[in-house]
């Protein structure tokens, strides 16, 4: 069974996630949707509603789980028995950044990483700017995908 994981922080409005899960699902078996947290980093949600968010756009597909971890990726792939990472490119920038990773990540695990560019129509504004306009009380709704809301 061929498993790849996909980790980040996947806040409800970065659904740019979605079109990279599609895509990977055609050549793998499993995706797991892994999502980071530290309970001392403030996050925009609390893990409990990332989970709760992120399952309900791929509750009727069967082979992608989402799941939270703390610690490393690297670690949190090994326990999972994925054979692959999946980073979502937003950017040429993205990429020399995630390369990088991904060279730490192999020498650490063993573990390749599959880069695949986000569809721009899905790629949504970013965590940091959203949570600006809710520090200044700014409505956010527009930037969510239909039926999610925070």
């Amino acid at each position: 069974m061929r498993k790849a994981i996909f980790p980040g922080t996947f806040d409800p409005f970065t659904l740019g996630h979605h079109s990279i899960v599609k895509r990977t699902l055609a050549f793998m078996d499993e995706v797991i949707i892994g999502i980071g947290y530290n309970d001392q980093k403030h996050c925009l949600l609390p893990i409990e509603k990332r989970l709760e968010s992120i399952r309900k756009v791929y509750a009727d597909e069967p082979r992608v789980k989402v799941l939270a971890y703390s610690g490393l990726t690297v670690d949190f792939a090994q326990e999972q028995g994925a054979e692959f990472m999946v980073r979502g490119i937003r950017s040429v920038k993205d990429f020399e950044y995630e390369e990088s990773i991904a060279d730490i990540n192999r020498k650490l695990s063993g573990i390749e990483t599959i880069f695949l560019f986000t569809e721009s129509e899905l790629s949504a504004v970013s965590s940091s700017v959203v949570r600006e306009l809710l520090r200044y009380g700014k409505n956010v709704e527009a930037f969510l995908p239909k039926g999610m809301e925070i």
